[in-house]
């Protein structure tokens, strides 16, 4: 058995955790809701997407991906933005021989890009489906959403586009198969700031949650095969990742490949040796030289997003991450830990961080680093809690 560590998974991957979000997601997209994910990365988005996807397509439903790395670029003028999305859908609906693409487009000269976005999906698609009977409906999946935010030009109108289809279904019954999916790592609000134009308050924001112990039955299989106690071992496995998905697939990951390089392929713990086994393995594998063996890159993203994707903020995120750490710190000490963290006797120790969505509350949890728990923030996981220490935010300050 193998254990994928990065990118999306197969539609039919044994090790594919159902969660919350998969059902929330589906039964909202079938009863006509617009619905968005945005959370951090390596949180399982794209896999949640091409199951749903595929799931629907069973179904009678198309299904379409854009995936907007690749129709944003530097230089990117509006009218190449709005061209390469109706041309992609085209292809995705295997529909580009029947619509002359080049010609339809020399004739709508004197319409605004996003006015030909209207028109071709009002006047070809909808009717389209509507002639043919041929799929239930269009379901346009968009990914990387956050990619908008590279481009040199408002995309307020782009919102207001999806918004329109959906307050369409009132007076049109063929917007009724037309539905939509965001995923990215943003906000709302940092997408679209006009709270008149905006879709998000029409739209179905569904949450995607680490995973929960009881919900990981299929990661056991692998690990049963290769070492003894493989319960208690994805219980401490889930301890340390606190069920952030990418770590917690390259966590079994490890665990098999250690067992490789033994003579038998198996490694035999005691249920007592099961514990400090799995953190000594996290230890050595994971927290010591992190930023030379974090392959595939997640620390190092996680790192990057709190010091360089915003410098004006950074100074700001680095000082509400400390003090969310040194609370739960003061609050939730580790017994025999080999964490070390500076004395602070010149610093009282803050009070937990409660939760008020300011721009670094957000752009914090955007950043993977934190999460939400019970109307406060904390530090996602003990991995890390450890390598982002006091010792690290202040270096950072030097």
């Amino acid at each position: 058995m193998r254990y994928q560590v990065g990118g999306s998974l197969y539609i039919n991957d044994p090790t594919y955790i159902v969660r919350q979000a998969d059902e929330k997601l589906y039964s909202n997209l079938k009863n006509g809701n617009l619905c968005y994910i945005f959370t951090s990365r390596q949180m399982g988005k794209s896999s949640l997407l091409q199951r749903t996807s595929h799931r629907l397509k069973k179904e009678g439903y198309e299904s379409v991906y854009l995936d907007l790395t690749q129709l944003v670029s530097d230089d990117i003028t509006p009218a190449q933005w709005y061209k390469s999305i109706i041309i992609s859908l085209l292809y995705s609906l295997n529909l580009a021989e029947e619509f002359n693409f080049q010609q339809w487009w020399k004739m709508q000269a004197n319409l605004s890009p996003v006015e030909k976005l209207y028109q071709f999906i009002e006047e070809f698609l909808l009717l389209n489906i509507q002639k043919t009977c041929q799929t239930k409906g269009i379901f346009i999946f968009i990914d990387e959403i956050d990619s908008l935010l590279n481009l040199n030009f408002p995309v307020n109108d782009f919102f207001v586009w999806i918004r329109y289809c959906y307050e369409q279904q009132a007076y049109n019954p063929n917007f009724k198969r037309l539905g939509f999916a965001l995923f990215g790592v943003a906000s709302p609000s940092g997408l679209i700031t006009d709270s008149q134009q905006t879709l998000f308050n029409i739209a179905t924001a569904i949450e995607l949650f680490d995973f929960k112990l009881d919900e990981t039955q299929p990661l056991l299989p692998g690990l049963k095969t290769v070492i003894s106690q493989p319960e208690i071992v994805l219980q401490e496995i889930l301890y340390w990742s606190g069920g952030q998905p990418f770590l917690t697939q390259k966590l079994c990951q490890l665990v098999m490949q250690t067992t490789f390089k033994t003579s038998t392929g198996k490694i035999n713990l005691s249920p007592k040796s099961a514990a400090s086994w799995v953190e000594e393995l996290v230890r050595s594998h994971i927290i010591q030289d992190w930023e030379s063996q974090d392959q595939p890159q997640h620390l190092r993203t996680i790192r990057d997003r709190l010091l360089f994707f915003n410098q004006q903020q950074s100074g700001r995120l680095l000082s509400l991450y400390h003090q969310i750490l040194q609370a739960q710190e003061a609050q939730q000490p580790r017994p025999n830990s080999s964490e070390s963290f500076p004395s602070s006797t010149s610093l009282s120790t803050p009070y937990p961080t409660h939760i008020d969505n300011n721009p670094e509350q957000t752009e914090l949890l955007l950043s993977g680093l934190v999460q939400k728990h019970n109307g406060y923030l904390k530090i996602k996981n003990p991995i890390y809690r450890t390598i982002f220490n006091s010792q690290w935010v202040l270096a950072q300050y030097g």
